[in-house]
């Protein structure tokens, strides 16, 4: 699954990135740098519009229009891309509602036992990332609407399996136009697009627990770790090498100490 990630691009690049069509009176869309974006948070999401692609605001977890209780639903946050298009709460949105979204990377943990490692997941190339995702707008009985979106995940390539068994679906630009048309369409015409990426193109980088709590939103939480296991495997293999024995001088390679 797919918790928390990261939008750190300036506003300009999505708009190029993406050709946005932004309107004249947009004043409000000069996001700063977020670098621990959570679930309940706005996130941006982009569809087709009657002149272009254009961007929203939705809220990170999706409520189908069907809930009656929203304070007693769970938030749907990730959708397995898998199943999207037969479940209740996602086919709707998959039919209709199929958006983009953008990101910088994404953050996942490593369980080893009782513990987790986070890692910083990221393009190599250290481009934007789109990751496939839903949107659906909930109505309330009082007439209160909610834009509400979740990601779509799909099972990980070999090298993300050491860390997670589930990946993001991330969405290559020439895939966006045949992923936004849902005139023309169907779910079963994008499942080829619902694939892992190739191994070579995300980057993890471990990180410390700062990212654990939504709270802690600075740059810092994406610095580099060691891993302790990493640490303690240098420190047997420089021990197992103070304790073996020096070479006799009619060894095969002389030993200068």
């Amino acid at each position: 699954m797919c918790g928390r990630f990261a939008l750190t691009h300036s506003f300009e690049e999505m708009v190029d990135w993406y050709n946005l069509i932004v309107p004249a009176n947009n004043n409000e869309m000069t996001p700063p740098p977020r670098y621990n974006i959570a679930p309940t948070q706005p996130i941006m999401m982009i569809d087709n519009g009657q002149k272009g692609r254009q961007h929203m605001l939705v809220r990170w977890g999706l409520m189908p229009g069907w809930v009656k209780e929203p304070d007693n639903f769970t938030l749907l946050i990730n959708a397995r891309s898998e199943t999207s298009a037969e479940k209740p709460s996602f086919r709707n949105a998959m039919r209709h509602r199929r958006m983009l979204v953008p990101v910088s990377g994404f953050y996942e943990w490593r369980r080893t036992g009782r513990k987790s490692q986070p890692y910083w997941v990221r393009p190599r190339d250290g481009g934007l990332m789109t990751i496939g995702g839903l949107m659906e707008t909930w109505a309330g009985s009082d007439g209160t609407e909610i834009d509400t979106g979740c990601l779509l995940t799909t099972h990980a390539n070999e090298s993300f399996s050491k860390i997670h068994h589930r990946l993001p679906v991330i969405l290559r630009p020439r895939d966006f136009d045949q992923w936004l048309d849902c005139m023309n369409n169907e779910p079963r015409h994008v499942a080829d697009l619902m694939q892992p990426v190739d191994d070579d193109y995300l980057e993890a980088i471990p990180v410390s627990d700062l990212v654990n709590k939504v709270a802690n939103s600075g740059v810092e939480i994406q610095s580099p770790v060691e891993l302790p296991c990493e640490a303690a495997a240098v420190e047997d293999q420089v021990k197992s090498k103070k304790k073996r024995p020096l070479k006799k001088a009619d060894d095969d390679q002389l030993s200068m100490f």
